[in-house]
């Protein structure tokens, strides 16, 4: 993500659009945020007032406390959502996953990620049909270094958890 702290000098508000941006589902609130970025309080309502202010989140309530989330009506929100996906190296991932494992039905993106938590270790299910488990190794280490981050794969597995699809056969 060096390239977009680069471009965005605040490191709380390059968290919190990761946040909210990779997966429109995330919803928090101001001192979970502060203890998930292990930050002050001041220091993420300051950010959250920003982009709320600016319209890039909604605010709501959720037992009695202020909830946020993105906003995805804002003009701007698919745009953003595309620059976080690619510093986090999903597009990357995605293509290399259509172009050299075989039949791929979906790709979904769990854990960290798909809460929009940049921790480093990216879990992948994939589902299809003669899929090429053997390069998955070797694919795995070659986007690991392509996108500096950690990937697991799970293949044809069910996953419980709420995933992020990041692509879908039935969809195209």
């Amino acid at each position: 993500m060096n390239s977009l702290n680069s471009l965005i000098t605040s490191k709380t508000r390059v968290r919190l659009l990761t946040k909210f941006f990779v997966n429109p589902k995330n919803e928090s609130y101001l001192r979970e945020l502060a203890k998930e970025f292990n930050e002050s309080t001041n220091a993420v309502r300051r950010e959250l007032n920003n982009l709320s202010d600016a319209g890039y989140l909604k605010t709501g309530s959720s037992q009695n406390k202020v909830t946020y989330r993105a906003n995805t009506d804002h003009p701007l929100y698919r745009p953003i959502q595309n620059i976080i996906r690619k510093s986090l190296g999903l597009e990357s991932l995605v293509q290399m996953v259509l172009t050299r494992l075989g039949e791929v039905d979906r790709i979904v993106l769990i854990g960290d990620y798909a809460r929009g938590y940049d921790s480093g270790n990216i879990e992948v299910v994939i589902i299809g049909n003669y899929l090429n488990d053997r390069f998955m190794s070797r694919m795995s280490r070659s986007i690991e270094e392509k996108i500096d981050r950690k990937v697991s794969f799970l293949v044809n597995t069910d996953y419980s958890q709420d995933g992020l699809v990041l692509y879908d056969k039935s969809n195209e």
